[in-house]
């Protein structure tokens, strides 16, 4: 299955989120090992690459016959990654619509880093949020700890009734107190707290950091409309997702004025990110898993 042409529909017109995750991780595997980049290897449990002056005696013979290159077998102590999937499930993650929102697409692909961790024999928590923590799992890499998160992941499909807003800063300095150990921590947000307030997500992001954790943001995003603003040049009703609140506008009176102010806010975004060595990555709905996974194993191979 290909990580480019998935129909993020089919997750929930299945409903297997699971399976689905499963198929795409094999699809995004096979073509790693036909692209320039297989050097990243899936053989992720028990093997990892041959480092020119080590020992030999673990290299795995029965795999350099099989693919002419040198791996040699990992043991518990280097497969011992602790990963937090953080998924912001606010009234705005579920635009732009059933089946192609956000909030689809990021369960789809913490489904996929989920099941990449656990061929790696890598623990692995979820935690959902909106203006609260409202789901968060130990961290654990047993097979029935990780088909709970999946189990977790589908329930967060359906559209809340409420209006729920974002906490973002709120949320990020509980969990930088909670986790104790050196973690990974993957983010799926859209970011959309108060524009005016963006020094209390970037001190919220530098807790993270000060508490020696790796951080991996996907910034996700429908780009198309909230970013380019691309709505023809008609009369609109917008509203706000979160609070309700509607305004009723002609998209070319303001086109100019928003995509200035929200490109300041991305580049304010990027910049902090970049200062605090935290990886940030544009999640366009729109475009397929691999900008996720190869991200993820980016980063992954950087912590080995």
């Amino acid at each position: 299955m290909s990580t480019r042409t998935l129909d993020v529909s089919r997750v929930r017109q299945y409903g297997n989120l699971e399976f689905l995750a499963r198929q795409l991780v094999e699809g995004f595997i096979t073509g790693l090992h036909k692209s320039p980049f297989h050097g990243f290897s899936v053989e992720f449990a028990e093997h990892r690459l041959y480092n020119t002056g080590e020992t030999t005696r673990h290299i795995d013979w029965k795999v350099y016959g099989k693919t002419d290159r040198l791996f040699v077998k990992r043991y518990e102590e280097e497969t011992n990654l602790r990963c937090h999937l953080l998924i912001d499930t606010s009234s705005s993650m579920y635009y732009p619509e059933p089946n192609h929102d956000k909030i689809t697409f990021s369960a789809m692909a913490a489904a996929s880093i989920a099941n990449l961790l656990q061929r790696q024999k890598d623990a692995v928590s979820l935690c959902t949020f909106s203006d609260k923590i409202e789901i968060q799992t130990p961290v654990k890499s047993t097979p029935s700890h990780v088909h709970k998160i999946f189990l977790d992941l589908e329930s967060i499909l359906q559209k809340p009734k409420d209006q729920r807003k974002t906490a973002v800063a709120d949320v990020l300095h509980l969990i930088a107190e909670k986790i104790h150990k050196r973690s990974l921590v993957v983010i799926f947000s859209d970011m959309f707290e108060d524009i005016n307030q963006t020094d209390r997500i970037f001190s919220a992001m530098q807790h993270l950091r000060h508490n020696l954790h790796e951080v991996l943001l996907f910034h996700v995003t429908d780009r198309k409309t909230e970013e380019e603003f691309a709505f023809d040049d008609r009369p609109y009703e917008f509203i706000d997702l979160e609070s309700g609140e509607k305004v009723k506008v002609q998209p070319g009176q303001v086109k100019k004025h928003y995509q200035e102010a929200v490109k300041k806010y991305y580049h304010d975004l990027k910049l902090k990110c970049g200062q605090y060595k935290i990886d940030f990555i544009e999640a366009d709905v729109a475009k397929g898993y691999d900008q996720i996974l190869s991200a993820y194993l980016v980063k992954r191979n950087k912590m080995r």
